[in-house]
C-alpha cells in the first residue's frame, strides 16, 4: 500500500496543500487536536504528518508516542500565524544527537 503525505492545522494555514495533493485534515478546534492527531498517526496511511506548529504544541502527549517510530514522521510547519522556531530547534536537537554537536546553527 503506497503511504500517502497529511498535513494537520488550521484551515487557512493548510488549504492550498491539498492542491499539491496532500491530504488536509483541517483543525480549527483545538479540543479535538489530539484525537485528530491520533487517529491520524495511528492508521497505516501516511509516512510524513506535517503539521502546523500551533497544533505540534497541542498534540505533544500524542505525538511523543511515535518520536520512536520510523513512521510516520512528524514535521512542524510554520502557520499563518508565522513561525514559533519550532522546527528550526528540532533540527539542531537532530543534528546535535546525530553528530555530537551542532554543526548547521552553531548554538
Amino acid at each position: 500500500m503506497a503511504k500517502n503525505i497529511a498535513v494537520i492545522g488550521d484551515s487557512e494555514s493548510i488549504k492550498g496543500f491539498s492542491a499539491i495533493g496532500l491530504d488536509i485534515y483541517p483543525c480549527d478546534d483545538s479540543e479535538n487536536a489530539p484525537q485528530l492527531f491520533h487517529r491520524i498517526a495511528e492508521g497505516d496511511n501516511y509516512s510524513v504528518i506535517f503539521i502546523t506548529e500551533e497544533i505540534f504544541e497541542l498534540v505533544e502527549k500524542e505525538r511523543r508516542r511515535y518520536e520512536e517510530r520510523l513512521t510516520p514522521a512528524v514535521i512542524p510547519i510554520p502557520g499563518v500565524k508565522g513561525n514559533s522556531g519550532i522546527g528550526i530547534k528540532r533540527l539542531s536537537s537532530f543534528v546535535e544527537q546525530a553528530v555530537g554537536s551542532d554543526i548547521i546553527f552553531n548554538n
